[in-house]
This record gives structure tokens, sequence and C-alpha cells, in this order.
């Protein structure tokens, strides 16, 4: 299972760590993923999504079935 958002998409970002004397390192820049269970209402039950920070702010104001069809994701699976 690769370290991205269920819903977004969101994965891990390659970029340089410069020190002071401006010696660059390369480094990978994670997405903030949390583990959450969100309640829908059509199935009637939880679903365990891997979800970004972002995408769960999100979640609130739009709801998991319009980002879901929006991702193209069958919760039926999850």
């Amino acid at each position: 299972m690769p370290r991205q958002c269920d819903l977004t998409g969101k994965q891990a970002n390659n970029a340089f760590a410069v020190s002071h004397s401006h010696r660059r390192t390369k480094k990978v820049q994670e997405a903030n993923l949390q583990s959450k269970r969100v309640w829908w209402p059509e199935g009637k039950r939880f679903v365990k999504l891997r979800l970004s920070t972002k995408a769960i702010k999100t979640l609130e104001q739009k709801g998991i079935t319009a980002m879901a069809r929006e991702a193209g994701i069958n919760l039926a699976k999850y």
C-alpha cells in the first residue's frame, strides 16, 4: 500500500535540505497522513481511510460521498 491519501492522492515530495553553507542533500517530504474512521451514511457504517490532514478538513465541508465520487473510489470496498 503506497503512502498516499486515499481521497486526494497526495504523496511524498522530493526536496533538498539546505545547510548554512548552502550544501544541498536530498530529502523526502512525506504527506501528513492519518488513519481515520469516517461515518458513511449511505452504507450505514464506518469506513477506515488513510487521509491527509487537508483531506480531513475538506471532508468536513463536502462530505465523504462527494469526495469519494470526485476521487472515483468505491467506499463499499473499504
